[in-house]
């Protein structure tokens, strides 16, 4: 009874705190996919593609540059906040500020002296270089509001951390290349919005930081010997973490680069926009990964690892759950997703959105969680193992597959759908490897049997579609009205065949509490 009641407690607070994300995860996707169709479109793919080309070597400078030190902060502070240990959470982040303020102008230097070799020799295009020379300037911004939104999250300030992580973020990315457009600046807006968009957040974080948490500005009161003791800590768990975000901003992007390496700035261009569509599959998992992870920590330094293995298979089945009919939506009408966002001139990228929909989907539901509990228990280096596996892996078929004309009976003239392809083989083999580690270091294999019969279930509704799809003009308003009917279709028969457990009703009714407090708070006022 007492455990059940912890289990209710905490999914209670975790589905709270979605909903206070999901509004701020929205937003944010409604700006960011604003904010690239406006460069999308307005500039076309080539300018796009550089964007792209900026952002991801920008990425990797602003990676190393913070040391690891943000996800350290991250754990730290949630362990420390669950022993009260309020003097050793004020050094840590005052020692992670003082560093990474360093750490940034310098590998900011870098990255601006070296814009002209990077951009030349290696994607052969000078127009990279003003970009990059203008992104240099945004690192100090990025590094240190990263460790202060770091601590937000920490401290469970999850409606804040999310209004400025995700909402501010990029609307005050949108404001300015319109402002930017506006007074005649061209393609330079595109590098200029970035920067001062970084800007921005950071002084946003840090007045907030200021105000919310008075406690991690003041005189700090350790001696020496317990300081020594933190930082070893946080730099023993944090080192493998640099290169692990290093490794995951290549492998994120490591696509684009080899697209970017073999083919043009245009076929970059033309990927980047199968790839944000992909990862609309990764709104679910914010929803409830953004306190999900202090979340465990705080109940694993209890050990209570009972509870977090209860709670973290009744995640992934929401997570499972909610992404599914978004993901075959995405995989039977890939073109209309891209002509609504990007344009008919993009559509050149549905097949590649097909494969990347898949291998996304299945990052969603074994290894964004898995990865959390592995850091649970401190297994940074072996995080790090993982991702370097899945680079090397996915690097050498982009090397095989990209500049390939056919692979097998598919089309491959672009080289984006190779590299589709490429992503989608790596991500099942690093799968696969991280549950099997999961399951051996922390004892948790988070996936519930009922997941079967929600597969089942998704499937049944999707031939239904299929099948009315074939007596139906495939115009947008027409995919619309299809795609609501899955989804209704799906729910009813989710409720019929009992799917929901009480977990999940607990939720609802969650919800619906929550919605009714609004209605009456609106009513009232």
């Amino acid at each position: 009874m007492e455990r059940d009641n912890k289990l209710n407690k905490n999914l209670k607070l975790i589905v709270k705190s979605s909903l206070i994300v999901f509004i701020g995860v929205g937003l944010s996707k409604i700006f960011t996919y604003l904010y690239r169709v406006i460069i999308a479109r307005y500039f076309g793919p080539e300018i796009y593609g550089i964007f792209s080309l900026a952002m991801m070597v920008s990425g990797a400078f602003i990676a190393l540059a913070s040391f690891g030190l943000p996800d350290g902060i991250l754990r730290y502070i949630a362990i420390f906040r669950g022993k009260k240990q309020t003097e050793k959470i004020k050094y840590s982040i005052k020692f992670s500020l003082y560093l990474l303020l360093i750490s940034s102008i310098i590998f900011g230097f870098m990255l601006f002296f070296l814009s002209e070799e990077i951009a030349v020799e290696i994607f052969h295009n000078e127009k990279l270089i003003f970009f990059l020379r203008v992104f240099s300037l945004a690192v100090p911004f990025s590094v240190l509001s990263n460790i202060l939104l770091s601590t937000l999250r920490a401290y469970e300030k999850i409606s804040i951390y999310s209004f400025i992580s995700n909402v501010a973020r990029n609307f005050f990315k949108v404001i300015f290349i319109v402002l930017f457009i506006f007074i005649g600046l061209g393609s330079s807006s595109v590098a200029f919005s970035h920067v001062v968009g970084a800007l921005g957040i950071l002084l946003f974080a840090y007045v907030i930081c200021k105000n919310k948490i008075p406690e991690m500005w003041g005189k700090v009161k350790l001696k020496n010997k317990q300081r020594k003791e933190i930082s070893r800590g946080i730099f023993s768990y944090s080192w493998p973490v640099v290169f692990v975000g290093v490794m995951q901003i290549i492998l994120v992007w490591l696509d684009s680069f080899f697209i970017g390496y073999f083919k043009t700035a245009v076929e970059v261009g033309f990927y980047a926009a199968a790839v944000p569509i992909a990862a609309l599959l990764h709104f679910v998992p914010e929803l409830f990964m953004q306190l999900f992870f202090p979340l465990i920590n705080k109940i694993y330094a209890k050990k209570d690892i009972i509870l977090v293995k209860e709670i973290s298979k009744q995640v992934v089945k929401w997570i499972f759950l909610i992404n599914l009919p978004i993901f075959i939506l995405i995989f039977i009408f890939p073109e209309t997703a891209i002509e609504i966002l990007f344009g008919k001139e993009y559509i050149v990228a549905s097949f590649a959105l097909r494969i990347l929909a898949i291998g996304f989907f299945i990052t969603t539901i074994v290894p964004t969680t898995c990865y959390n509990l592995l850091l649970m228990k401190g297994k940074s280096k072996v995080i790090l193992f993982n991702t370097l596996i899945a680079i090397i892996l996915n690097a050498i078929l982009n090397y095989i597959f990209i500049p390939m004309s056919k692979i097998g009976f598919i089309d491959n003239e672009l080289g984006i759908n190779g590299a589709a392809i490429a992503t989608l083989l790596s991500i099942i083999l690093t799968s696969a490897l991280i549950l099997i580690e999961t399951r051996y270091y922390v004892s948790i294999v988070p996936v519930k049997r009922k997941m079967i019969g929600i597969a089942i279930i998704s499937l049944i509704s999707a031939a239904i579609l299929l099948y009315i799809r074939q007596f139906i003009a495939e115009t947008i308003v027409n995919v619309i009205i299809l795609g609501t009917f899955f989804v209704l279709c799906y729910i009813v028969l989710l409720l019929i065949n009992g799917y929901l457990d009480k977990n999940d009703k607990l939720i609802i009714g969650t919800i619906k509490d929550k919605i009714r407090m609004n209605d009456r708070y609106r009513n009232s006022s």
